[in-house]
């Protein structure tokens, strides 16, 4: 079958989905309504369908006063039983999958369940969507008339008692659909490499000569890629290798402090890039229009959405469901799920810029902040600045990440900000006052310590070339799904990369 015409094909295909978009976009508490009642229905007869007596269930309100709020620890007695060969404990379904996840540094394991539901109505349709809004918003697209390059995990499915465990990425692609496979490159024994070093040179030997349209995956990873690519092609510009190059999608982290860099080495001006807010216990929202930062909630995909406001680190004792929220307020999410996660404490926080329709921005994690004095600095706001100041003064940052130093040898306690450049800058005392400046109209209570003498202003250390990705390694986390997280309550991170600092 010529491209051409598999691409007219697949892009018809995509496109009838709008209509179903549109309906929740129009109904969206009914919407979410009809998924717990779903959900209940599909699990009254498990055991903690039983234990909480979803059959007597009849709306949200009775759902949130019988059934308790869960962190992953709390939910885990119920996942273990799965595990040791007992099913029906949480869901319907036989549990096989099991996504392999750890957290960004933390060694310990989380075993998310992954039904069989949840890979069909949740992560394989919202990868259908994600190509139909984009192909809905530009209508000369010929993204499948070549191939998209997927850069996922490195985990490889190794089987225990009849379950399998992996990376999600590497779960997606053991049983990704016919017609994703024919658009997909690497092969699947290249994806699932798990040198990463290796990996990526192989990635490059069997990605070279094809017709690559699009991209996938994390942003500081595929950075690493491309980077590698131009040094290989001798190439300044991605385009000049891939010609018909039109979209990256890309999620994990927070795009800001990559977009600079992105737009030095693709030179197009017409490339498109679209975020996507996805983990491993689910697809949740994805960028429905060329123009916008923020993505769209998708209400449908067997999830049931709950939000607990914070206001500064305080979090609220109350939970609300989607028919409560107020734009611009900061909350914690909570979700119930067709595998079976009930009530569960992902750990991320959210930011509403819309409720009709209901678009959110990813604000950062529960336990990535800095609060050493009370300045409850989070993710948004030092990625914003890492972002504004690349702007500004036309740095080129590879990485970083922030952490108190609260016991300075001389002087006040200061936040340090642990950078990687791609080019060395002998002016980095004016950078900081720059960057200080940046953070002061980011955080209020940040400016307030700073001018009330009980924080020094930010200072700047340099980590040498390639030193975060050692720092990776070195921790078992280099490449694919993993991500450096960009600010922490402690020296934890600080304390590893001692090693890595460029001599000044």
């Amino acid at each position: 079958m010529p491209f051409s015409f598999f691409n007219t094909v697949v892009s018809w295909m995509l496109k009838k989905r709008i209509h179903d978009i549109e309906l929740f976009i129009k109904y969206p508490i009914d919407v979410q309504q009809e998924v717990l009642k779903k959900l209940l229905i599909k699990s009254k007869d498990t055991e903690i369908g039983k234990q909480y007596d979803f059959n007597s269930i009849k709306n949200y309100n009775h759902f949130s006063e019988r059934m308790p709020a869960r962190t992953y620890e709390e939910f885990f007695p119920y996942i273990e039983k799965t595990i040791n060969g007992k099913q029906n404990v949480f869901w319907n379904e036989k549990i096989k999958w099991f996504a392999q996840s750890s957290g960004t540094t933390n060694s310990i394991s989380k075993f998310i369940p992954v039904s069989n539901s949840a890979l069909e109505n949740c992560h394989f349709k919202a990868g259908k969507d994600m190509l139909c809004l984009y192909i809905n918003n530009n209508e000369n697209s010929s993204i499948f008339s070549g191939k998209s390059l997927r850069l996922g995990g490195s985990r490889k499915i190794y089987e225990n008692n009849n379950h399998y465990f992996g990376d999600l990425s590497a779960i997606l692609i053991d049983n990704l659909p016919v017609w994703a496979e024919i658009i997909s490159t690497p092969n699947n024994s290249i994806s699932l490499m798990s040198k990463w070093d290796e990996k990526i040179d192989a990635i490059i030997e069997g990605t070279l000569n094809e017709d690559v349209r699009s991209l996938a995956g994390v942003p500081s990873w595929m950075l690493t890629l491309i980077n590698k690519l131009l040094e290989k092609t001798g190439k300044n510009h991605l385009n000049e290798i891939w010609e018909n190059l039109e979209v990256y999608f890309h999620g994990g982290v927070s795009f800001n402090p990559y977009r600079k860099e992105f737009n030095n080495v693709i030179s197009n001006p017409d490339f498109k890039y679209y975020e996507i807010y996805n983990a491993s216990e689910g697809f949740f929202a994805i960028q429905d229009s060329n123009d916008r930062n923020d993505l769209l909630l998708m209400l449908d995909y067997g999830i049931f959405y709950e939000f607990i406001e914070i206001n500064g680190m305080k979090q609220s004792e109350k939970i609300i469901d989607l028919s409560e929220v107020e734009v611009g307020k900061n909350y914690a999410l909570l979700i119930t799920t067709n595998s079976g996660l009930w009530r569960y404490k992902i750990g991320d926080t959210v930011e509403f810029t819309s409720i009709n329709p209901f678009r959110i921005i990813v604000t950062g994690r529960i336990k990535h902040f800095i609060s050493a004095f009370g300045e409850h600095v989070i993710g948004k706001e030092v990625e914003a600045t890492i972002r504004e100041i690349s702007l500004k003064s036309k740095l080129k940052v590879r990485e970083f990440t922030v952490a108190p130093q609260v016991n300075p040898k001389v002087g006040l306690p200061f936040h340090e900000w642990f950078i990687e450049f791609d080019e060395i800058y002998d002016n980095l005392e004016a950078i900081e006052v720059q960057m200080d400046s940046i953070m002061q109209k980011q955080n209020i209570y940040y400016k307030d310590l700073i001018q009330g003498k009980i924080l020094s202003p930010l200072k700047i250390t340099k980590i040498k070339k390639g030193g975060f990705n050692h720092f990776m390694k070195s921790i078992g986390k280099l490449g694919g799904q993993n991500k450096v997280p960009h600010l922490s309550n402690d020296r934890g991170i600080a304390c590893k990369l001692k090693k890595y600092i460029m001599n000044q």
